[in-house]
């Protein structure tokens, strides 16, 4: 059996964990990130995260065979640094694969969280056993993992699979640095509670849910704006699946809590809006694991040394 360390690394919080081969979870540090103290600050935590694991599994430290980190936002896989840190000020470029390899003598890896996550659903989870898997989450924000025969593909650059940009309605609206009109400003769950709050108003839409609920309760303009919402999102799948034609689709995220509210009708615009050939033949399935971020991570170092 071999074990790994995985690391979620987030604006607010840190956790490290034990993972073996299986995916199973042996034991957990975890605190806030204190970001503000800087990467220096942040490493150092995570150091000692590291060494306050219990390794009695595995014999100790030295048994571990690799470690994996997953951040916020895009990353440069080839030198091991994130290339956008919003949420982790001081993060950009910093070389914090090297500074743990350096300290632990193991090979260390880090990619986006999304992308660590849709590994862990791949090898783990909901996609299990199949060769192309791609993992969409619609959240706060929207995000995706191309997974083809366990490994992620990161892209040159380590922008792959960020289709949040992706464009699915013209002259739409424009937020932060995205596209006007992009997925994530017009289908998140931050999106949708945005429309929901200036056409329904602000005391009926606390968050995305009570879009669709009120959408099945028969409103007609929560109706209208849940169709729209579930149009874009099967224009997004319908994109990617002409482009990387998957054995299947994992979906994650807040919004697919509401599922029953809309599942069936997304997968019948998706395969309205796919080639014949391939109506029927790439299945959306949910996620299946509760904890993907750090076990995912850890996934990365298994998936990697391969």
């Amino acid at each position: 059996m071999k074990y790994y360390i995985g690391i979620d690394l987030g604006g607010t919080n840190v956790r490290t964990l034990l993972v073996d081969e299986n995916g199973k979870s042996y034991s957990e540090v975890r605190d806030i990130t204190e970001r503000e103290n800087g990467p220096d600050y942040v490493c150092s935590k995570i150091i000692r995260q590291i060494e306050g694991l219990d390794y009695s599994v595995c014999g100790g430290l030295s048994n571990v065979t690799g470690i994996g980190i997953g951040v916020p936002g895009p990353v440069d896989t080839v030198n091991g640094v994130m290339i956008m840190a919003t949420n982790l000020p001081g993060f950009e470029n910093y070389p914090i694969c090297e500074k743990l390899s350096n300290r632990f003598n193991l090979p260390v890896f880090i990619d986006n969280d999304a992308n660590v996550a849709g590994l862990a659903e791949a090898l783990l989870g909901a996609g299990k056993g199949k060769s192309i898997c791609y993992y969409v989450t619609v959240s706060t924000g929207i995000g995706g993992a191309l997974i083809v025969n366990g490994q992620l593909v990161s892209g040159g650059r380590g922008h792959a699979g960020e289709i949040g940009n992706i464009i699915v309605k013209n002259n739409g609206y424009k937020h932060g640095a995205l596209n006007p009109g992009a997925v994530e400003a017009e289908a998140s769950g931050t999106a949708i509670t945005r429309k929901g709050k200036e056409i329904l108003g602000e005391d009926k839409v606390a968050h995305a849910g009570d879009v669709f609920r009120l959408a099945d309760e028969g409103d007609v303009k929560a109706q209208g704006l849940a169709d729209e919402v579930i149009s874009e999102i099967a224009i997004l799948l319908a994109n990617i699946a002409h482009t990387v034609d998957p054995h299947c689709f994992i979906l994650g995220g807040g919004v697919m809590k509401s599922k029953r509210y809309f599942y069936d009708q997304l997968v019948e615009q998706f395969n309205s809006k796919i080639h014949v050939g391939m109506r029927g033949y790439i299945p959306i399935l949910e996620t299946e694991l509760e904890d993907c971020g750090a076990i995912g991570a850890a996934m990365l170092p298994m998936s990697r040394l391969r």
